[in-house]
């Protein structure tokens, strides 16, 4: 059973969220809140496998949360009423594991709960590569990124290669690995590097200035 914890500041949002979650045999609601504060203390009292996390909130808000969150197994989903704009990016960046829209399909929603509750990444090659290409202006220099320095040679060629949005099989076969193998150097980037996702490699991957040569 997967556990979802809701966290929007409008209550028709959770009210709607709740009723997907709740008609699917596999998942149900363990609680709400309406602000980031509310969540974590939902948190300390009903642990969640996965949280449905809105962004822009009064007091505390998404972003706040998920940094909050560093360390926790919790794994997160931005569901937001924007396409892929620097607050999604940011949300990114600090961990979540992906995002979805709030006038998605419902289909899309719950597989999405899924997808991340298995601990996959739930970001398509596509979106990657338009996440990519949107922000890697903002960072005219590469960045300091903690761990960076602890990355084998091809650890730092396999997380370039990720954050050009291929899947483990296209970066297989371009560098003639087989896909566990760049499976097991992913994980160890990323573990090297404290990411929670393949989305947060991605975006650390983007600020430290890792290009494929």
């Amino acid at each position: 059973m997967i556990r979802v914890l809701l966290v929007d500041d409008h209550q028709l949002v959770r009210m709607g969220l709740r009723v997907l979650v709740d008609r699917e045999d596999d998942m149900r609601v363990v609680g709400e809140a309406d602000n980031g504060q509310q969540a974590l203390a939902q948190l300390s009292r009903s642990p969640a496998d996965v949280l449905l996390l809105d962004i822009r909130m009064p007091g505390m808000d998404g972003l706040e949360v998920l940094r909050r969150l560093a360390g926790d197994p919790v794994r997160v989903i931005v569901v937001t009423t924007f396409e892929i704009d620097r607050y999604v990016f940011e949300a990114l960046g600090a961990g979540a594991s992906g995002f979805v829209l709030k006038d998605s399909a419902p289909t899309d929603l719950v597989r999405a709960i899924r997808v991340v509750a298995a601990g996959e990444a739930l970001l398509s090659p596509s979106v990657t590569r338009l996440m990519v290409s949107t922000f890697a202006r903002r960072w005219s220099a590469p960045t300091a990124v903690d761990g960076l320095d602890t990355l084998t040679e091809r650890e730092r060629e396999i997380a370039a290669w990720v954050a050009t949005g291929r899947s483990n099989g296209e970066i297989a076969d371009a560098l003639v690995l087989s896909p566990a193998t760049v499976r097991t150097h992913v994980a160890r980037a990323m573990g090297k590097l404290n990411a929670r996702s393949r989305a947060q490699l991605v975006v650390l991957a983007v600020r430290a200035g890792l290009t494929v040569q």
